[in-house]
């Protein structure tokens, strides 16, 4: 009688290679991400904090608090229910827009209102920096 032997021998080398190209592919495209520059496209977060009151009048008044980016500030836009936006740091000459400075709303901020500010800098960047609803 006649003993079969079954041949499992091809199938961890075929394992092996698959796997191995799949690595060698992942790898690859790795490097060429960074080598065409397809990650340099991520903008920083800037870092500037401000606060928002209702004064008396029922005017929002937006302070500025400080960061490591204030510097680099050009203007603070506020937006009212999505309404067109208005430049809020526009009080004057010789007025700095920096820490500590403070700015009022032009319109009246009612109860339910969405307001919110936008920092723009000097390179052309903008980042919200308040969100909030009245």
């Amino acid at each position: 009688m006649m003993k079969f032997r079954e041949n499992e021998d091809a199938v961890s080398p075929v394992i092996g290679v698959i796997l191995m190209v799949a690595i060698t592919v992942i790898l690859a495209a790795i490097i060429a991400m960074f080598a065409f520059g397809m990650s340099s496209n991520v903008q920083t977060t800037k870092t500037v904090g401000v606060t928002a009151a209702l004064d008396s009048n029922q005017y929002l008044v937006v302070t500025v608090q400080g960061g490591g980016d204030v510097a680099d500030l050009s203007k603070l836009n506020m937006t009212v229910d999505g309404k067109s936006p208005v430049e809020i740091n526009k009080t004057g000459t010789g007025t700095m827009l920096g820490v500590g400075a403070s700015f009022n709303s032009s319109v009246k901020i009612e109860p339910g209102n969405h307001v919110v500010v936008v920092a723009h800098f000097k390179d052309n960047s903008q980042q919200v920096v308040l969100d909030k609803f009245y």
